[in-house]
């Protein structure tokens, strides 16, 4: 299956949406994206879910770890997975992924204090 991480800024937010599957093989590819993102202008970064066909326990992984280094650049790091994405938030749940990264259902439910500092954007 193709793999892809497509790179937009959206509100001065770096969002990172993810086609294909996300597993042993390809979460370089995104840990890669995250770090370019923080090396940048990004003040915070979203890492989308919604089109990933599949995520397995070392993409959850690599999502944990690129959270944290968001932290340590002073940036914070959302992923976005619908609950309708049942191959991806089966893993999320399995392995309480929110417990360690911000996890939302849509970018519209990133919480208001992390997208107030836009407000001058």
């Amino acid at each position: 299956m193709h793999f892809d991480v497509e790179r937009r800024t959206v509100a001065g937010r770096s969002v990172l949406t993810v086609r294909g599957e996300l597993d042993l093989a390809t979460a370089p590819q995104l840990r890669d994206a995250v770090e370019e993102a923080l090396a940048g202008s990004a003040r915070d970064v979203v890492v989308d879910l919604t089109p990933t066909a599949f995520l397995d326990s070392s993409g959850a992984r690599t999502l944990i770890s690129v959270a944290r280094t968001a932290v340590g650049a002073g940036a914070v790091l959302h992923v976005v997975a619908p609950t309708a994405n049942t191959a991806v938030r089966l893993t999320i749940d399995l392995l309480d992924l929110g417990a360690y990264v911000p996890v939302v259902g849509s970018v519209g439910e990133i919480p208001t204090g992390i997208a107030g500092r836009d407000a001058g954007t």
